[in-house]
C-alpha cells in the first residue's frame, strides 16, 4: 500500500512539473511537420486573394477563424482597421511574449505562371492596379497561423502567455488614413496583457531555409516625401511665357542625390534619397502648371534621418526659388530604425540554432536600407526581427528577384523553418531552459 501511495504521489508531482525543454522542442518539431501542409495551403490561398493595407478583410477573417477554432483565450478583430489580435494563455505561470505577422499586399501586377497567381485588381492612388503579395506577407501570415496551431496544441505545457499580432498596412496606410504598427500600438496591443518582448520574421530572396540575424540597427528608418513644384502653364514652344516646373523638378531630382553622397557623413551608416514617382503634364506641347515628386529618405541613423529631411526641404525650395517657382515639401509617415535589442539577440540565438528548428544555416545579416514598421513595437518593448531565406531550388541569390518585384518567389519548403523558429523563440523566452 505504501508503495502504491508513493507511486501515486510521485506521478501527481511529475504531472504538475514543467515539461523538460527537450520534450517541448521535440513537440514543436513534430507539430510543425503536422501543420506544414496547412501552412502551405493558407499561403497559396492568401496569395491568390491579396488585399492592400487597411483593406485586409478577407485575410483577417481567415486568421480570426483559425484562432477561434483553436480555442484561443481571446480573439480581437477590427484592431487598427483590419488587424487581428489573439491571446493564448499557457497552463503554467510566466511572462508575456508577442509574435507579429503583417497581412497586406502591394499594388503590383503579378505575371501568369503560378496556379495560385493573383488576378486581383483594385484602385490605388486614383489608378487601377494589380494587387500581389510581392513582399512575402502571405508567407508571414500563414507561418504565424501555423505557429498558433503548434502552440495551442501544447498550451498546457507553456509558461506564460503568447500574444499573436496579425497587423495590417505594414507597407503604409492609404493617404489620409492611420494604420500599421503605429495604430496597433496606439490601440493597446502591447497592453493587457503587457508584452515583455516581441518577435517577428521576414522572408527574403536568400538560400531556402536559412535564418539571418543582426544586433542593433538592422533595417533602415524611412520617411516618405512629396514635393509639389508650382510653376505657370504655357505653350511648349514659348517656355519664356510661363514658369517651367518640369525642368525645375528635374534639377531638384538631381540635386537630391548630392545630399547623401556629399552632405551626409556616411561613415555613420548607409543613407539614400530615392525619387520613385514623377507626376506632371498631359500633352507633349504643354508645359504644365505643376509637377509632383514622391520618394523616400532612408538611413540607419535616426539623427541622419532628421538632418536629411531638413536638407531635402531646403534644397527643393531653394532650387525652385532660383527659377522663380515655388516648392511645397511634405515629409511624412515611414518607420523608425529596426533595432534588435543586443541582449535579446544574444539570449535567443541558441534557439534559432536548435536542430529541431531545421534551419540550413544561421548567419549574421548585413544591414539594409529596406524599412519595417516592426520597429514601432521595438520602441516600446525589446524586440528581435530576423530573416528567413525562401529562394526556390535552383535559383541563386544573384538571380533571385527582390521583394516588391512581380517576379518575387517563395519556396514553400522554407515555411516550416519559419514556423519552428517563431514557436521556438516564444517557448524559450517564456521559460524552457
Amino acid at each position: 500500500m505504501r508503495l502504491l501511495l508513493a507511486v501515486f504521489f510521485l506521478s501527481a508531482v511529475m504531472g504538475a512539473m514543467p515539461a523538460p525543454a527537450a520534450t517541448l522542442h521535440a513537440d514543436i518539431q513534430q507539430r510543425t511537420t503536422q501543420v506544414e501542409s496547412k501552412v502551405i495551403a493558407w499561403r497559396h490561398d492568401i496569395h491568390q486573394h491579396p488585399e492592400l493595407g487597411n483593406r485586409e478583410t478577407r485575410t483577417a477573417a481567415l486568421v480570426a477563424e483559425q484562432l477561434r477554432s483553436l480555442k484561443f483565450d481571446e480573439v480581437r478583430t477590427g484592431v487598427a482597421h483590419t488587424g487581428v489580435v489573439g491571446v493564448l494563455k499557457g497552463g503554467l505561470p510566466g511572462p508575456v511574449v508577442a509574435l507579429r505577422a503583417d497581412m497586406d499586399a502591394l499594388p503590383v501586377t503579378e505575371p501568369a505562371g503560378l496556379p495560385f497567381a493573383s488576378t486581383v485588381r483594385t484602385e490605388y492612388a486614383g489608378q487601377q492596379v494589380g494587387v500581389m503579395h510581392a513582399c512575402g506577407h502571405d508567407a508571414h501570415t500563414a507561418i504565424l497561423m501555423g505557429v498558433a496551431e503548434v502552440l495551442a496544441g501544447m498550451r498546457a505545457k507553456l509558461h506564460g502567455t503568447v500574444v499573436f499580432l496579425f497587423q495590417p498596412a505594414e507597407e503604409g496606410p492609404p493617404l489620409g488614413e492611420e494604420g500599421g504598427a503605429a495604430m496597433m500600438v496606439k490601440e493597446g496591443v502591447l497592453e493587457n496583457p503587457r508584452v515583455q518582448a516581441v518577435f517577428g520574421l521576414h522572408v527574403m530572396p536568400r538560400v531556402s531555409g536559412t535564418l539571418a540575424y543582426r544586433q542593433g540597427g538592422t533595417m533602415a528608418g524611412a520617411r516618405m516625401f512629396r514635393i509639389k513644384v508650382k510653376g505657370q502653364q504655357t505653350h511648349g514652344a514659348m517656355p519664356w511665357a510661363g514658369k517651367d516646373p518640369v525642368i525645375t523638378a528635374a534639377q531638384i531630382i538631381t540635386a537630391l542625390q548630392f545630399i547623401p553622397s556629399r552632405q551626409v557623413d556616411l561613415t555613420k551608416g548607409p543613407a539614400l534619397i530615392s525619387v520613385g514617382a514623377v507626376h506632371g503634364g498631359i500633352r507633349s506641347n504643354i508645359i504644365p502648371d505643376d509637377v509632383v515628386l514622391e520618394g523616400t529618405i532612408r538611413s540607419l541613423d535616426p539623427a541622419q534621418m532628421v538632418d536629411m529631411a531638413q536638407r531635402l526641404e531646403r534644397t527643393a525650395t531653394s532650387i525652385a526659388a532660383a527659377s522663380g517657382l515655388t516648392a511645397e515639401v511634405q515629409v511624412y509617415g515611414g518607420a523608425p530604425v529596426t533595432f534588435n535589442d543586443p541582449a535579446l539577440v544574444d539570449r535567443m540565438l541558441p534557439s534559432l540554432r536548435r536542430p529541431e528548428v531545421g534551419a540550413t544555416a544561421v548567419k549574421e545579416a548585413v544591414p539594409g536600407l529596406v524599412a519595417e514598421d516592426f520597429a514601432v513595437y521595438q520602441e516600446k518593448v525589446p524586440g528581435f526581427f530576423f530573416f528567413l531565406g525562401v529562394n526556390p531550388p535552383g535559383l541563386s541569390e544573384a538571380d533571385a528577384a527582390a521583394n516588391h518585384s512581380p517576379l518575387f518567389k517563395v519556396d514553400d519548403a522554407a515555411l516550416k523553418v519559419g514556423v519552428a523558429a517563431l514557436a521556438t523563440v516564444a517557448v524559450d523566452y517564456l521559460g524552457a531552459k
